[in-house]
């Protein structure tokens, strides 16, 4: 299957138009788009332009509230708990984190946990909202219950993901953006698209043995936490994602564990809600609430560049520091423009004809 790349540009306008037709505000619906597009950006096809359908199923559905009224239903000076009023994960987050750099702006770190929430696209498009403010930036957020925690059939937590960007100085920012299962769900939706299977140590079938399906999720299956089985250290996975679950829900009063709402629209919301939707946590940490700028940026820049000089092994020209390859692609794809799989155009195309938007 053939990609065809498409100018960054007139995938952001086309993705504003289709929120705009759902009802979002024109600054919520730039919002949206532009964190959805920045996963495109960095190369984590999976979580852009791929899942725009899926909002509008969403939206359809009534799963997803297009004129949100976020509001603090918490805080002190330096946390707060936002009620995101079943809005656009892609418009509910960037408020918190924007709440969090304030929080800390002010008193030295902020943290802000959120309930009734939906999907917010790529953690880091959040956490790197701190970069421009000297400060260091963590995002998380539960999702839909696809995995299985170590020793089990039953899925419990969803991906799950982290990520922790630090600001440098004359290095780039150290970005560190990962899923707590070896591989997030939409990695498997990608290699359905292409007709292929998964690595070994991704899935399990519905009776816990490993299987390559990239559809097993379909029938009965689970994504496995990082590590794959216990030999390989699943178990950490599994506490990684049960860490993310207690800060992002228990904190907030969102949905936890398997009754975390689904992505996908057709799947059945579970019947039981002890909260309310999907939960996320963010935190801002101001760099000078703990040394000067300078001395940190000039340290944070010593330490990537001993990383950068560090042995590769052989058939490997360099040691990544995390943030490389995504800074990297970023740059290329604007300069070239947003490879995508034909599958994923056709579905932007029909999307735009059902509501009136030229793709």
């Amino acid at each position: 299957m053939q990609e065809i790349n498409y100018a960054y540009q007139q995938l952001l306008d086309f993705t504003i138009q289709i929120f705009r037709k759902i009802g979002c505000p024109q600054t919520d619906a730039v919002t949206a788009a532009e964190v959805l597009l920045s996963a495109d950006l960095r190369g984590v096809d999976s979580h852009g332009v791929a899942r725009l359908a899926g909002y509008v199923r969403l939206w359809e559905a009534k799963r997803v509230n297009a004129t949100p009224q976020i509001k603090i239903i918490h805080e002190t000076p330096s946390t707060a708990v936002v009620d995101g009023d079943g809005g656009l994960g892609l418009v509910v987050a960037p408020f918190a984190m924007q709440l969090a750099i304030e929080k800390a702006r002010q008193v030295g770190t902020g943290w802000v946990s959120v309930q009734h929430s939906n999907h917010y696209g790529i953690a880091a498009a959040h956490a790197m909202k701190a970069l421009a403010h000297d400060m260091i930036g963590i995002s998380m957020t539960n999702a839909s219950p696809l995995v299985a925690p170590t020793f089990s059939t039953s899925k419990m937590l969803g991906t799950n993901p982290i990520c922790v960007a630090a600001p440098a100085g004359s290095e780039p920012a150290f970005v560190a953006d990962l899923a707590t299962t070896t591989a997030a769900n939409g990695k498997l939706e990608i290699l359905q698209r292409k007709n292929e299977a998964a690595p070994r140590g991704w899935v399990q079938d519905a009776e816990g043995n490993s299987s390559t399906d990239a559809n097993i999720l379909k029938k009965g299956g689970a994504l496995l936490p990082l590590g794959g089985d216990r030999e390989h250290g699943s178990h950490k996975g599994y506490a990684l994602g049960a860490v993310v679950d207690i800060f992002s829900a228990l904190l907030s009063g969102a949905n936890y564990a398997p009754w975390v709402p689904p992505f996908p629209a057709y799947v059945a919301m579970p019947e039981r809600q002890p909260g309310k939707g999907i939960g996320h946590f963010f935190g801002a940490l101001r760099v000078d609430a703990f040394r000067t700028v300078g001395d940190y940026k000039r340290d944070m820049d010593d330490w990537i560049g001993g990383f950068r000089k560090a042995a590769p092994i052989p058939g490997q020209e360099r040691v990544l520091v995390p943030g490389d390859p995504e800074r990297e692609m970023e740059a290329e794809r604007r300069r070239n423009g947003i490879p995508l799989l034909p599958a994923v155009a056709e579905d932007l195309k029909t999307l735009g004809a059902k509501l009136g938007v030229l793709f």
